[in-house]
């Protein structure tokens, strides 16, 4: 498994010697690309609507277990990174810590699949992203292709399970919603929301 494992990184890491014109675009998507999950998550909170705060509150909670569990694997099970182990094109920094499972993909991979579940046309733009990012590890020299696999199955299963989790049991929606109201309190005094003209006019116009 370890060898096909590399004869597939191999090849895409290659391709960043006979395609090197694409090399500036896979190292943004490799060190910058993963803040415009950040961008996402915030613009989808400021919308101030409780669907997709709770989407974005159930994207932050998958992302940290996930990353947990990528901790504890890192520990249990350690791999080299593909530079330290071998001579390959590394085409961005990177600490030689372990390498399976990829953090960036779970991290994308978990974010993605919520946006999936609450908005479906656009979660797919989000999951292909993800996708892109994943490649590019690869392609870059930091990550095997079975890392990113890793990563990427990862992050689903834990949204799609805590999705599932917080959809069955009613406690944890009751703790969103207590959570959220209190916060939406102390919101409306920073950040009033703008007055519907229709609420203002007189009765009976």
């Amino acid at each position: 498994m370890g060898q096909i494992d590399y004869q597939i990184f191999h090849v895409i890491n290659e391709w960043g010697r006979s395609v090197s014109s694409l090399n500036p675009v896979m190292r943004i998507l490799a060190e910058r690309a993963f803040y415009l999950f950040f961008a996402g998550l915030l613009v989808y909170w400021f919308t101030r609507k409780e669907n997709n705060r709770r989407m974005v509150v159930e994207s932050v909670v998958s992302a940290v277990i996930g990353l947990g569990i990528s901790w504890v694997i890192g520990h249990l099970f350690y791999r080299n990174r593909p530079f330290v182990a071998h001579s390959v094109l590394q085409l961005i920094p990177h600490p030689a810590n372990a390498s399976f499972p990829s953090d960036h993909s779970i991290g994308a991979f978990a974010i993605a699949a919520i946006f999936v579940i609450y908005r479906r046309r656009e979660g797919v733009i989000w999951l292909i992203l993800a996708a892109c990012i994943a490649f590019s590890r690869v392609w870059t020299g930091v990550h095997y292709p079975f890392d990113v696999l890793g990563g990427a199955l990862i992050g689903i299963i834990v949204s799609v399970g805590g999705h599932y989790l917080a959809v069955r049991f009613k406690f944890a929606s009751r703790l969103f919603k207590a959570g959220l109201g209190w916060y939406e309190k102390y919101e409306s005094k920073i950040l009033p929301r703008p007055v519907n003209k229709e609420d203002q006019l007189p009765a009976g116009k």
